[in-house]
């Protein structure tokens, strides 16, 4: 048997119909090398028993799961650097398949490089090598310090050559798949809006609602903006926890279970920067650190406005609206929930809370290029029972002065959450797991140079147990 007795296969897009998404072909690749598999992420699905050569089958050459009707070009348009493009879809990729994982949510496997498709306005729908390397980096990485993500399942490398105008080519190229909550986007309702299609737009409701946010009323707009809302403020605060930049927040880009997926040009912070920016296409600042709230707000502004083609009475356009107003307040709620986590302490009331919000904000600030970000909630985690281990560390010398005090103060208010974390070893070492481009740009060049992908699987192996040290 190919999957274990925990698969359970349930492909609810293609019920949808051929409006919303176009039966495909995969690529006929020829020689496959599978660089990486996810096999704790594929146990949640029931994909774990796979030997290596159904593995390949299944996520290089898209040999249907069982249950699975075949690979699906989802439809959407977006808003791209805040400029509407009708022509988009899924052009290098598709919706392999879906099934429950053990906590009964709805998965997607979706694809990166996998063929071209309708969608691909010309291009080649492949993926470099590098790319799908930078994902699976980005999502692990992601996923070590919480933050809302897909998870990388599979890297498969192709004996393809590709040419590309932004890196050295020819390039090693690659087949990515990654295990979601859900591949539709902000832009997915926006192509039934742009085709003044309310019957899909209500369809897309009750799709979306029945089976992510189930706590939705039937036929509830505001209702599913409200909770769509509310996890994109999520996953946006436990960016700017995690010093995080996205790179291309285009409506495309975010999707309606407020996961980060599709990974480009991201990067994470080496220091407070709120003008750092991830793309080097990103001339304006547009989607630098800092701006990324209101990034996602403007974007959620654009899915209300889809909303609004089913939304009937004055009542119901103000609910919208009410619904989308509420951004503000949901991410300055979680972004104090989500430095407390990165800083292991539990929460003391909304006042404090926004104290040690602030107090850490301004260190960081402070602190410039001589206090890194993620180093900073590694020395502090867990509060006062950090405090030799902080002030004997290698930035001892930073934590000084009035706004150190400030910090300090405002942190040691806060009960530690689970101290004993602090026993494990993660902890006795003087520098935290980071992410920074110089690092990712050493494991791309041992794999592209000498073909070792040591580096690669060791960088993995240690955020897993950073991962584990902080759960």
């Amino acid at each position: 048997m190919p999957v274990s007795s925990a698969y359970r296969p349930d492909p609810r897009f293609a019920a949808l119909g051929p409006e919303f998404g176009d039966a495909v072909a995969p690529a006929p690749f020829e020689a496959l090398t599978l660089r990486y598999r996810n096999d704790r992420a594929a146990t949640t699905v029931g994909l774990e028993s796979l030997t290596e050569a159904e593995w390949i089958a299944h996520f290089g050459r898209f040999s249907p799961l069982p249950g699975q009707p075949g690979p699906i070009a989802m439809r959407y348009h977006g808003h791209q650097f805040r400029h509407y493009n009708p022509d988009l879809g899924d052009g290098r990729g598709f919706l392999a398949a879906q099934m429950r994982d053990e906590r009964d949510r709805l998965m997607d496997l979706g694809t990166k490089g996998s063929g071209t498709t309708p969608w691909s306005r010309g291009g080649d729908g492949r993926l470099t090598l590098k790319g799908g390397v930078r994902e699976v980096l980005a999502a692990t990485m992601l996923e070590a310090q919480g933050v809302p993500t897909s998870r990388a399942l599979s890297l498969i490398e192709t004996d393809e050559r590709l040419e590309r105008n932004d890196e050295p080519s020819p390039t090693r190229a690659a087949v990515l798949v990654r295990l979601s909550h859900s591949h539709i986007r902000l832009g997915t309702f926006q192509r039934a809006a742009f085709h003044g299609r309310a019957d899909q737009i209500e369809t897309l409701i009750e799709h979306v609602r029945t089976l992510y946010h189930p706590g939705v009323a039937t036929g509830d707009a505001a209702g599913l903006l409200a909770a769509v809302v509310e996890v994109n403020a999520r996953l946006t605060a436990a960016w700017v926890a995690a010093g995080f930049v996205h790179g291309v927040l285009n409506t495309d880009n975010l999707n309606i279970t407020g996961e980060s997926f599709d990974y480009g040009p991201w990067r994470f912070l080496p220091f407070y920067d709120p003008a750092f920016t991830a793309a080097y296409f990103d001339q304006t600042g547009l989607y630098a650190f800092a701006r990324q709230p209101e990034a996602v707000f403007w974007n959620l502004t654009q899915f209300a406005g889809c909303l609004k083609l089913v939304a009937g009475e004055p009542a119901q356009v103000q609910a919208l609206t009410d619904a989308l107003n509420g951004f503000g307040p949901v991410y300055i709620r979680e972004l104090r929930a989500a430095f407390l986590r990165r800083l292991g302490v539990k929460s003391l009331g909304e006042a404090a809370d926004q104290r040690l919000l602030d107090a850490t904000l301004a260190l960081l600030r402070e602190g410039g290029e001589a206090l890194r970000w993620e180093p900073l909630f590694h020395d502090w985690f867990a509060g006062f029972a950090s405090s030799a281990r902080a002030l004997k560390g290698p930035r001892g010398a930073a934590y000084q002065g009035k706004t150190f005090d400030d910090f300090r103060f405002a942190l040691f208010e806060h009960e530690p959450d689970r101290p004993e974390r602090l026993e494990h070893a993660v902890f006795a070492a003087p520098e935290p797991e980071e992410m920074l481009i110089e690092e990712v740009e050493s494991i791309w060049a041992a794999i592209d140079g000498h073909d070792d992908w040591s580096v690669f699987h060791a960088k993995l192996n240690r955020l897993e147990t950073a991962r584990q040290a902080r759960s």
